[in-house]
């Protein structure tokens, strides 16, 4: 991410908790957004042109998504009237808002361990990321899938999350983009998302010790989300962001074979 990128994406999140009122379908209305933006060169080449002038980017604005909400043009008013490394990055840009959007619309729902559940069910079943990921499917039935899939279980927020992002993935993999997901819904809650790698899952009491360890660790509140995996034998790994904490028996198995082969 370049540093205009950085930046530009600090004030359209400012510009998101500066608003107020917004609903699942403000979410939905960006959501649509990002894909008008992302589907055509011409389009977001112009509103992340950074010779253009901030008013004619925001005439651009106004006259392509005049049949959006208030606060959504506001939005994306904002979002424009930042200077953006690339297109491609402002595309990132709306769709994160999108993302923020649709938590903030559904506050008391777990929609972060939603999606990593949704995540390990792709993760779990090749075929069906396959059918996802496939660069010439039908976008809009892929949406109705993964909608079909997730069903009643799942809170709005994260149907309309999951069937989104899945609708326009350009060029990256299903369990990325949903990752990337998981980690943007936890920042809106000022959360960090810990993901532990265990051979059986945690008791209630390990996994309150552990989330007070990493809160005193890194700081902040924590969610835990577990990946049961055998080849971890014992013990414990841990993956915050780019951090790996390995604890596991397997890992230390490895260490010591390498120090002997040494």
């Amino acid at each position: 991410m370049g540093s205009a990128t950085t930046q530009a994406l600090a004030a359209s999140t400012d510009a998101l908790a500066a608003a107020s009122g917004l609903t699942l379908d403000n979410a939905a209305e960006l959501f649509t957004a990002a894909r008008a933006i992302g589907e055509s060169a011409q389009l977001s080449g112009a509103l992340a042109d950074p010779a253009a002038p901030a008013q004619a980017r925001t005439a651009l604005v106004d006259s392509v998504f005049s049949g959006a909400s208030a606060p959504v043009r506001a939005l994306l008013t904002a979002v424009t009237a930042q200077r953006w490394s690339s297109a491609s990055d402002l595309v990132d840009g709306v769709e994160e808002l999108a993302i923020r959007t649709a938590a903030i619309g559904s506050p008391d729902d777990d929609v972060a361990g939603e999606l990593f559940g949704f995540s390990r069910v792709i993760a779990a079943n090749p075929d069906f990321e396959l059918a996802l990921g496939r660069r010439f499917g039908d976008d809009s039935a892929k949406g109705a899938l993964v909608a079909k899939v997730l069903g009643k279980t799942a809170a709005p927020a994260t149907v309309l999350i999951a069937s989104s992002l899945v609708r326009q993935p350009r060029e990256r993999r299903v369990r990325q983009i949903i990752s990337r997901a998981i980690d943007i819904v936890a920042a809106q809650a000022d959360r960090t998302v810990a993901t532990v790698y265990t051979a059986t899952p945690l008791a209630a009491a390990q996994e309150t010790r552990l989330r007070d360890a990493l809160a005193s660790r890194y700081g902040g509140k924590i969610s835990v989300n577990q990946v049961i995996d055998p080849t971890v034998v014992g013990g414990l790994r841990v993956q915050i962001a780019n951090d790996v904490i390995d604890g596991s028996i397997s890992a230390r198995l490895a260490d010591l074979r390498q120090k002997l082969a040494s």
